[in-house]
């Protein structure tokens, strides 16, 4: 008798065909072999949010987010560090502006899509408040100590630490998130798990097998390197439709970074129209930390032993922006209550951004 395989047959197959099709790239087998990059790269997304689901399923909140969050920013630290390392012009600006474009995204369109897709289906959304407010209280020491106070400093010139100081605020960085982590996992656990858990249906479902979720675990694994990989291999075609349309390289991070928060965004997104808005806060609000409290040490440490130096400090304009994502996640999300006004309010500030971006 054939053995039921335990998950569905296409989130198994989609991410084998995305590493065929990513080691096929040195052939050249030209544009129409792009799109069918951008094709398997999407079902690569697809199927990681689909095995993240399974995981978080078994191990329960919030521990399934924050392995979510965990491996998305670990692989995306690596590439991080990987495209320092090749060199290029854009190097000591590369970690700042991925990090600040993967906040932006998180905090602005992530959790705006989120709050207007649920308050559109439901009206009002409830939050367990304790747990967010510390998410957003360990999140703004982090992007100030690190996206802003390097244009205030004075030990060296221009918008950068010293190493003195890089060294020290990474550390800071990883106290401040190793704090959260603590917090959210052990300490006061409550705080991260959805308020209305007793009447939610897919909480009492049964998890699936141990097996099954190793499997999930390993599957996610595979769809997330290879995400990331297809990603920085399309780079250069998404550049060249970038140039051709005018808008200004930058560009070509913000696009490279959402593909990279894809899995969580859809798995955010799908929390949120099944009425679990705390699932969808703990996937984005745990992914902005863990991008930024990850990133800036592990860079912080490439820098120190090749002596290359970084630009860590932003300029006024996203600075402006960026203060002003924080302070209205802070008022919208205040009450443990959401409503369809408070994303679109965050939906138009990225707007805002990208449109700034092309326009600058």
């Amino acid at each position: 008798m054939i053995k039921k395989i335990p998950l569905p047959l296409w989130t198994i197959i989609a991410p084998v065909i995305a590493w065929l099709a990513y080691f096929a790239i040195s052939l050249d087998l030209g544009i129409f072999y792009t799109f069918f990059l951008a094709a398997v790269l999407i079902a690569a997304v697809l199927a990681a949010v689909h095995h993240a689901e399974v995981v978080a399923h078994r191990v329960g909140e919030p521990f399934g987010t924050l392995l979510l969050a965990l491996a998305i920013t670990i692989i995306e630290v690596a590439l991080i560090v990987s495209l320092m390392l090749t060199g290029g012009p854009d190097v000591a600006v590369l970690a700042r502006d991925t990090v600040l474009a993967a906040v932006m995204i998180i905090l602005t369109g992530i959790i705006g899509l989120c709050l207007l897709a649920g308050g559109a289906r439901f009206k009002e959304q409830v939050f367990s408040l304790p747990g967010v407010s510390a998410a957003l209280v360990t999140l703004t020491a982090i992007l100030v100590l690190t996206l802003i106070l390097p244009n205030y400093t004075t030990t060296t010139p221009g918008p950068q630490y010293s190493s003195a100081q890089l060294i020290f605020v990474a550390v800071i960085c990883l106290v401040l998130y190793g704090a959260f982590v603590m917090v959210q996992t052990i300490r006061h656990r409550d705080f991260f798990l959805p308020p209305d858990a007793d009447g939610n249906e897919e909480t009492h479902a049964a998890p699936p097998t141990t097996k099954t979720a190793l499997l999930s675990t390993f599957l996610l694994l595979l769809c997330l390197g290879v995400v990331v990989l297809l990603a920085k291999a399309l780079a250069p075609e998404i550049e060249n439709a970038v140039v051709n349309f005018g808008a200004p390289k930058s560009l070509v991070g913000i696009i490279i970074a959402t593909v990279v928060l894809l899995p969580e965004g859809l798995a955010a997104y799908r929390a949120a129209k099944k009425n679990r808005l705390q699932t969808s806060l703990n996937l984005a609000l745990g992914s902005a930390l863990a991008s930024i409290g990850l990133t800036i040490p592990a860079v912080a440490i490439v820098s120190i032993f090749t002596g290359m130096s970084i630009t860590l400090g932003i300029d006024m304009k996203a600075t402006v922006l960026l203060l002003l994502a924080q302070f209205t996640i802070m008022l919208s999300l205040a009450t443990g209550r959401t409503n369809i006004l408070q994303g679109i309010v965050l939906l138009v500030i990225f707007a805002v951004y990208l449109f700034t971006i092309i326009a600058p």
